[in-house]
């Protein structure tokens, strides 16, 4: 059986040119002198962030940042997911929503079979699996939180907060935190837009655990952006929701995902050093300790 390292990405399936595996992202990028830092950031999100009316059936509120080296992200990742879409659907012109997959709407009802899909989120599963990148994500489990009383309180900020405070931990460890790093997110209505741009600002000018200021900038994307980073972040979310709702599920997503957590240990621990760390819950579960 072959390695991990051996295997490559979907592309296309006729293509008599042998392409390469993917670059390492360490690998891909030029060490030129830059304001920017070396990586990217994709939000989205799973659930809504009320606390007013809770839905029984998922009570969560999933946040999660799909971190890419750009290079990496610009040479493999992008062409990887553009190719997949031209196999399935002779066309790039489509977006990759988890939603309308899961439920078959839209460009996604196309399906003739069960076997079909399979084979359609499999190799969707295969390209995230096959690329580099860090994630980091945050759950908070509304159920709880209004037991604690503060109805008042926004999921969507708590969480934006620990995942801000895990991503400057993460540019600190690759010397980039000092370097602007662009946080995409997208758009979701005028309100919400302001009040999210707000916090962000609010969290980056010191309101944080460690009390710096943070060298991030976010950015609000359409929701017709043909954005890969965006697509993917959208994929990871609800995975991540199921298996902290339902862990005894089988969630072959969420085995693919949980090596990309950030995590304690470095490349030694991926897959088992994530839980606190890359993954936070909140309220946190009592078996495991706030970092």
């Amino acid at each position: 059986m072959s390695s991990k390292d051996d295997k490559q990405l979907p592309l296309f399936d006729s293509c008599s040119t042998k392409v390469g595996k993917l670059p390492h992202p360490e690998e891909s990028h030029s060490d030129q002198v830059s304001p920017f830092s070396k990586y990217i950031v994709y939000v989205d999100e799973s659930g809504d962030h009320s606390l007013q009316s809770i839905n029984e059936q998922y009570p969560l509120f999933v946040l999660a940042f799909c971190v890419f080296h750009k290079g990496h992200y610009s040479e493999a990742i992008v062409p990887a997911l553009e190719k997949f879409k031209f196999n399935y659907f002779g066309h790039d012109q489509i977006i990759l929503h988890e939603n309308e997959i899961r439920k078959e709407k839209g460009s996604f009802n196309t399906f003739k079979s069960r076997q079909e899909k399979y084979d359609f989120l499999g190799k969707l599963t295969d390209i995230i699996e096959y690329s580099n990148f860090i994630l980091i994500s945050c759950v908070i489990d509304k159920r709880e939180l209004r037991k604690q009383g503060d109805t008042d309180a926004n999921p969507y900020h708590i969480a934006l907060g620990h995942c801000l405070e895990t991503l400057h931990e993460f540019l600190l460890e690759k010397k980039q935190h000092e370097k602007k790093t662009h946080v995409v997110v997208e758009c979701r209505g005028k309100k919400e837009d302001s009040e999210l741009e707000l916090e962000f600002r609010r969290i980056c000018d010191g309101n944080n655990r460690f009390s710096l200021p943070l060298t991030f900038e976010v950015m609000f994307s359409d929701k017709k952006a043909m954005s890969s980073g965006l697509q993917l972040a959208d994929l990871v979310a609800r995975p991540i929701g199921l298996n902290v709702l339902r862990p005894e599920q089988e969630n072959r997503a969420f085995e693919v995902l949980k090596k990309k957590f950030y995590c304690d240990g470095g490349r030694e621990n991926v897959g088992v050093g994530y839980r606190g760390v890359g993954l936070k819950i909140v309220p946190p579960p009592k078996s495991e300790k706030p970092r």
